[in-house]
């Protein structure tokens, strides 16, 4: 057999296989994926603040004039800026874990002693 023949016989099996596929695709329909029941209901409690915020988005460059909206903004910033309104004031005091054998200045017995040099570590030369 030549073998432009055996090229083009394999280039026709090639495009009807392809046009099956399609056609097989194409038949096929689709199926709504299932949503799991979480069995209640999520509502959020309402927040004015957030209700003020939204309002004073929606009047663009009036917001800055508007003195409800200097409040909110005020309000807002007091909320996330506040003392202990951070996350990270607000979890209890956990000392840190130690990380391969380094203990924390504040940890030591003697903060004013020196730390502990390594034990014969050999010296490497600098890289010229």
């Amino acid at each position: 057999m030549d073998g432009k023949v055996f090229a083009r016989v394999g280039a026709v099996a090639f495009v009807a296989v392809a046009i099956t596929a399609t056609a097989i695709e194409m038949t096929r329909k689709e199926e709504a994926p299932e949503r799991w029941p979480s069995g209640r209901v999520i509502e959020a409690p309402a927040d004015p603040l957030r209700d003020a915020l939204i309002r004073c988005q929606a009047l663009g460059e009036e917001g800055p004039r508007d003195p409800d909206c200097r409040r909110a903004w005020a309000e807002n910033r007091h909320r996330f800026l506040a003392p202990g309104a951070r996350p990270a004031e607000r979890l209890p005091d956990m000392p840190p874990a130690p990380r391969d054998g380094f203990t924390p200045p504040s940890q030591r017995t003697n903060p004013q002693a020196p730390t502990p040099a390594a034990p014969n570590t050999p010296q490497l030369d600098e890289a010229r």
